[in-house]
């Protein structure tokens, strides 16, 4: 038998050429001159990272809010000490000067602000997941629209450098047509315990996986996902109430996404990402949220690919970046929420799936309960 054969038979493979790595625009967007005055909603934890990522690339705040005025001070105090504070949205959203709106709030007070922001002519940067009701973020997505808006979600996964450098590569053609996405994520997710997000039931797909659902959805751009079949279990030993162990697989035609989230691991936590196509194949390992064990194969040989940034802040200032650039050149931003309402059918059809222990056609769960 052949070299060759024996190789086929064994599953193995020559060492692959080394080859460059593509130059790709996979670092956060900054518009050339446009810096409005934005005003953030909500200064609740995750805010102080998207604080910290504005003032890193030079973004104005000028206006925080929240019902709770000591944590409004302390979000000025230590990020913008020129920004006025308010404890009702509306007397934010009331100011003229302020064209930007970030609404970080939990999705129950959400899709009421968003709605007000964009009645007084503000463009907005909606929180993720963007709303629980697909009708509810729709009928938003309408009213930006109707009012010449620009209407984007926080999904800040997209900039984290692996996945950002992912999504270039596909857009640029490199990995061909998609066949499959395989994720794996084992990390240690009891900081929740106590808090409200551990009253949320399907807290891995919901709340957590919905970066991973996003970027599956853009990987696969314009197929429609068919099927989800999804499954969420206690871990033994865990102590949080939510299931810390979930699985989702994505039924394309021609293509899969299978996604592994084991949230119930102290010791060891690592993501990886396989991604193949026709024309190559992407790899991405190493920390949760911070993969930086990267190739790219393709029949020109595999790169190893070496990346700048992080995911916290860069997710945040890429976020906000592209709307503002979006805005800057009166185009749809590449995380509309529009766009978003794909991400979410996959993530609301995973939900039902889990609950029901049957396949969910996407498309078909418009409306999800939390509890």
């Amino acid at each position: 038998m052949s070299k060759a054969n024996d190789d086929a038979h064994t599953l193995g493979s020559a060492a692959p050429e080394a080859m460059p790595a593509p130059d790709l625009p996979y670092r956060p967007p900054v518009p050339k001159t446009y810096r409005p005055k934005i005003g953030l909603i909500g200064c609740g934890g995750i805010s102080k990272t998207h604080l910290e990522a504005y003032r890193s690339v030079g973004y104005n705040v000028a206006a925080l809010c929240d019902p709770n005025p000591a944590a409004t001070a302390e979000r000025r105090k230590t990020y913008f000490p020129d920004a006025e504070t308010y404890q009702a949205a509306s007397d934010l959203l009331a100011r003229p000067d302020i064209d930007v709106v970030d609404i970080t709030t939990h999705p129950d007070v959400r899709a009421p602000l968003i709605r007000e922001a964009l009645g007084r002519g503000k463009h907005v940067l909606s929180q993720k997941p963007f709303v629980t009701d697909l009708a509810t973020g729709r009928e938003l997505v309408e009213l930006a629209e109707r009012n010449g808006l620009k209407l984007a979600v926080n999904q800040n996964g997209r900039w984290a450098p692996y996945f950002s450098y992912l999504r270039q590569a596909v857009k640029a053609g490199l990995l061909g047509d998609i066949a499959s996405v395989d994720i794996q994520i084992a990390w240690d997710h009891s900081w929740i315990k106590g808090t409200p997000f551990e009253k949320i039931r399907h807290i891995l797909l919901y709340d957590f996986a919905i970066h991973w659902f996003d970027i599956v959805a853009c990987i696969f751009g314009d197929r429609p996902a068919r099927q989800v079949y999804a499954r969420a279990d206690p871990s033994i030993g865990q102590e949080l109430a939510p299931p810390m162990n979930a699985q989702a697989m994505v039924q394309y035609e021609g293509g899969m996404a299978s996604l592994a989230f084991h949230a119930n691991t102290p010791f060891g936590p690592e993501e990886s990402v396989v991604v193949a196509g026709t024309q190559g194949t992407f790899r991405s390992a190493g920390p949760v949220c911070g993969n930086d064990r990267i190739t790219l194969a393709t029949a020109e040989g595999q790169a190893r690919i070496e990346l700048t940034g992080q995911w916290f802040p860069d997710g945040f200032s890429g976020a906000m970046g592209e709307l503002l650039c979006a805005i800057e050149e009166d185009r749809e931003p590449e995380n509309s929420a529009r766009a978003n309402l794909r991400s979410l059918e996959l993530c609301f059809a995973a939900v039902a799936s889990a609950e029901s222990g049957q396949p969910v056609d996407c498309g078909t769960i418009q409306k999800i309960h939390l509890a």
